[in-house]
């Protein structure tokens, strides 16, 4: 069993020069080297501890997508936190862009530090059971390379096409830590070769009988969680059905049980979001009292304010509430009805899905929740699709009933068909994955715009956009800092402006 110490250290991501040339943070043991299997595991620490911070899981990359697509609307009297975004009125220079951009590649660069390091490491270890660990640190860290590289792509490509992959921009791929770092993006095809290679490499690395749920490091079921997710998005049907159905059928993993109990008050499916623990969960971003990311839930509550009513930046649109039906219990586990403290005194039903960890709340830590980024729900819903895509609906509308009878009180089961399934399948991504930063990649992949219409007491202005399917900022703009760089010769979107 390997244990790891989660390092507390504040991520810093100054945006003045190209973030190819980043070092990774201070707590990694640059000036000694990478020297012993304990200096490894601080590597991958660090990576994981990367990754929990307010540019990537914890806030904007989780948050940013979802807000900028259909899914909120911004209350009047908000703190301006994201209205940009909302308002489609995203610029190169935009400071969430970039820190999402910065954030991802300083995890690459920590990624391709270890793995430049790895080899003399290994080849210097002659204790069998060390280099079963080291093995098991590499396999971690390709596939955190791997996830970072993907959501890259997401955010700053276009949806994959396999027709036209080859001549569509993907991202810069860097691959090594020292030396030359590369000037210009990769084609998105090249860009998607690196993950399936990194996810290659990393399950012939962690052992498949290894798997655990509700854990905080990638394990052999992650790697196929991603893989999964992955195909779905380069719309391989066939490698989304295989690699879901691994995690589905053959992990140790269960929906989170809306009608079990796990306390006299709280049932599993509650108990996954207020304590931030479930057998459904793959991969989760551990905090301590000590150590934590930013309040994810903060935009959605602003509690703290006066500790007396809520003051939100964002109300959820009342077209995705509408959705729910009444036995679906997600409804009361991610909404609440509570009185703002507005002067026109909005009440509605607010976002309460990261109203922060029970644990740390106990500390007057409000807010805060552990990040989910690979769920066993998230599964069946690829699972689902993928079936739609080759016709076997039957198999598809199985998934679906399955993922709903666990989150419904009664009923739950569903059928789709050759003329429902896109519109099945999108509303049921919505009530499963409220605000879990897929929304926006979603319409862009099914090559689907959308149309806000306005809300009582919300900001007028965004309140009512119409997006359509072609609009150049469903693809972020790279950022300026990266295009102005010396010697950068990386290629701007359409977006960039």
């Amino acid at each position: 069993m390997k244990y790891k110490n989660i390092l507390a250290a504040a991520l810093c991501l100054p945006l003045l020069s190209s973030c190819l040339e980043k070092t990774p943070s201070d707590y990694l043991p640059i000036g000694e080297g990478m020297n012993s299997v304990t200096a490894a595991t601080q590597l991958v620490n660090g990576m994981y501890n990367t990754l929990k911070g307010k540019a990537l899981y914890s806030g904007y990359l989780t948050l940013c997508p979802d807000i900028q697509a259909d899914l909120v609307h911004a209350v009047q009297g908000n703190s301006n936190t994201f209205v940009n975004l909302w308002q489609w009125n995203i610029l190169s220079g935009d400071s969430n862009v970039e820190a999402v951009y910065a954030g991802l590649y300083s995890v690459i660069g920590q990624c391709n530090y270890y793995l430049e390091n790895v080899d003399a490491l290994k080849n210097s270890l002659t204790d069998d059971d060390l280099i079963i660990e080291l093995d098991a640190l590499t396999g971690e860290t390709y596939t955190c390379r791997a996830l970072c590289y993907s959501e890259l792509i997401k955010l700053f490509c276009k949806a994959y096409d396999p027709a036209t992959a080859e001549d569509e921009l993907g991202v810069v791929l860097a691959t090594s830590y020292s030396g030359p770092k590369p000037s210009k993006r990769a084609s998105l095809a090249e860009s998607y070769k690196l993950v399936l290679e990194d996810l290659a490499r990393a399950d012939k690395l962690l052992d498949p009988d290894d798997n655990a749920y509700n854990t905080v490091y990638f394990k052999n079921a992650a790697v196929h969680a991603l893989w999964a997710r992955v195909a779905l998005y380069m719309q391989d049907w066939d490698a989304a059905i295989e690699h879901s159905s691994k995690v589905i059928d053959e992990g140790p993993f269960e929906l989170a049980d809306a009608n079990r109990k796990y306390t006299s008050t709280q049932s599993y499916l509650q108990y996954l979001w207020a304590d931030d623990a479930s057998l459904e969960i793959i991969f989760k971003l551990g905090y301590t009292q000590t150590s934590y990311g930013y309040p994810t839930g903060a935009v959605f509550l602003n509690f703290t304010r006066d500790y007396t009513y809520y003051y939100p930046d964002f109300v959820p649109s009342q077209w995705a509430l509408d959705l729910y039906q009444n036995a679906d219990c997600r409804y009361d586990c991610y909404f609440r009805t509570l009185q703002t403290g507005y002067s026109h005194s909005l009440s509605c039903p607010l976002l309460v899905k990261y109203y922060g960890n029970e644990g740390l709340l106990q500390l007057n830590i409000f807010h805060v929740n552990m990040p989910k980024p690979l769920r066993l729900a998230e599964q069946y819903l690829i699972r689902a699709e993928a079936y739609c895509n080759k016709k076997l609906y039957s198999k598809a509308s199985a998934d679906l009933s399955t993922l709903r009878k666990s989150r419904f009180s009664t009923g739950g089961t569903l059928s789709v068909g050759e003329d429902n399934w896109l519109d099945t399948i999108s509303d049921e991504r919505v009530r499963e994955l409220y605000m879990e930063g897929f929304r926006l990649h979603d319409l862009k992949r099914w090559h689907r715009g959308f149309e806000r219409k306005s809300q009582t007491s919300c900001v007028a202005e965004g309140g009512t956009l119409k997006i359509s399917a072609d609009d150049p900022l469903f693809v972020w703009p790279i950022p300026r800092n990266e295009l102005e760089a010396p010697g950068s010769e990386i290629q701007p979107n359409e977006s960039n402006r």
